[in-house]
């Protein structure tokens, strides 16, 4: 099958299939299992461009609508992150005496509130109506759309162009890659940025981080893509910066040609990733290969404790746990309910495997033996918030980057 990159229209070749998918943040009630859209998790990589990307898209009004899971500001660790973040755009990007800073994909408000109340100029652009209208309970002033040309046209001619165009996983999730930068490019001051921090594929193929893979995530970005990107549609990479958010993200910062000399840290994280041959077919690969390995380990291990008459359950429901028990075929048999604190979640069920979703209380009112921990990326928070699960006995299971109990 002929696949067409999204962003240049060069060959895509796959190189991983993560099988018969449905919605990451498609937490379903019990009585919508027949509704569910399921779709091939399969990715691959641009012969041209290098962008890697998914083959088979999910229409964005089915991932992003009025009862979307996600609340950005469920984790103590993204709220400081994004307060930090909020406060290093206010100090150092805008230059005029009335900046303006527009947030794509806002969430519920988790980075603009901070700007909110230092009464600077801002809009977030969130097209999940429910998030959307928790932001406004933080003073944050919100456009319930998708961003695209069109609406940043829209927003120039009401609001002016902006100081910061800011997107924290979002800009890999927008599918139609040209309107965005286009709206970018229209939307942009002289002298402004577009900063966007999103999943890294480096980091992605070193930890074997496959349920990083889901619907929401289109693109896979590196370095070199990102630049690519960039000089496609008249914008210039100028600074990149590791940041662990999710395990391991890039902060990537774009302004119009010749405004900004870029850092050298542009330069040195490309020849990081040609040294680690991250547009390559054999690492995609081995990859696969790993992938392969973790799913093997992870449901021999589950299957193990099953039939030692010992309990597992879930801790923490991102969309990246549709990822994994779809693709390892794990279901209530082998994890009867995972625990979460995000109250939308609670009483649904993870799409497609159907594992119950319940609240904390679950967790501490009877240990289980084990605990699967889905949310991986708070690792170190999660763990030392339920030392008293570790003091009773209890033992965390992780899969990333390979199969271990701690």
């Amino acid at each position: 099958m002929h696949i067409t990159c999204r962003v240049c229209g060069g060959n895509v070749q796959e190189f991983v299939d993560l099988g018969r998918q449905t919605m990451a943040n498609g937490f379903l009630r019990p009585e919508d299992i027949d509704s569910e859209h399921f779709f091939r998790l399969a990715v691959g990589m641009c012969e041209s461009c290098t962008t890697v990307q998914l083959l088979e898209e999910v229409p964005q009004h089915l991932r992003y609508h009025n009862a979307y899971r996600y609340h950005a500001s469920g984790s103590e660790s993204h709220r400081k992150h994004f307060e930090r973040n909020a406060r290093r755009f206010m100090e150092s990007e805008p230059t005029g005496p009335d900046p303006f800073i527009v947030e794509i994909g806002c969430n519920d408000g988790v980075m603009l509130a901070t700007i909110a109340q230092a009464g600077v100029r801002h809009l977030g652009v969130e097209p999940s109506g429910n998030v959307a209208e928790l932001a406004r309970a933080k003073g944050v002033r919100v456009l319930n759309e998708f961003f695209d040309v069109k609406t940043a046209f829209a927003i120039r001619a009401e609001h002016g162009r902006a100081d910061v165009i800011f997107g924290a996983n979002t800009i890999c999730h927008i599918a139609d890659i040209e309107s965005l930068f286009l709206g970018v490019e229209a939307l942009l001051a002289p002298d402004g940025v577009f900063v966007f921090e999103e999943p890294y594929l480096g980091t992605i193929v070193g930890r074997t981080a496959f349920d990083q893979i889901y619907d929401e995530h289109v693109f896979y970005f590196t370095v070199r893509s990102v630049q690519a990107i960039a000089d496609r549609f008249g914008l210039e990479l100028v600074d990149v910066e590791q940041i662990p958010m999710h395990g391991g993200e890039i902060r990537y910062t774009l302004a119009r040609p010749s405004r900004r000399t870029p850092t050298p840290a542009v330069n040195a994280l490309l020849a990081e990733e040609r040294t680690r041959r991250l547009a390559e077919p054999d690492t995609f690969e081995r990859f696969g290969n790993d992938v392969k390995r973790v799913r093997g380990d992870l449901v021999a291990l589950l299957r193990e404790i099953r039939a030692d008459g010992k309990r597992v359950v879930g801790y923490g429901a991102p969309g990246k746990c549709t990822t994994v028990t779809n693709y390892c075929e794990i279901g209530p048999d082998l994890v009867p309910f995972i625990c979460d604190s995000t109250p939308s979640k609670q009483g649904h069920l993870v799409s497609g495997s159907h594992i119950p979703v319940r609240p904390p209380e679950a967790f501490s009112q009877d240990y289980p033996d084990f605990a699967l921990l889905f949310a991986w990326n708070h690792a170190d928070e999660i763990m030392a918030k339920e030392k008293s699960f570790r003091d009773a006995g209890g033992k965390w299971i992780l899969y990333i980057p390979d199969v271990h109990i701690v």
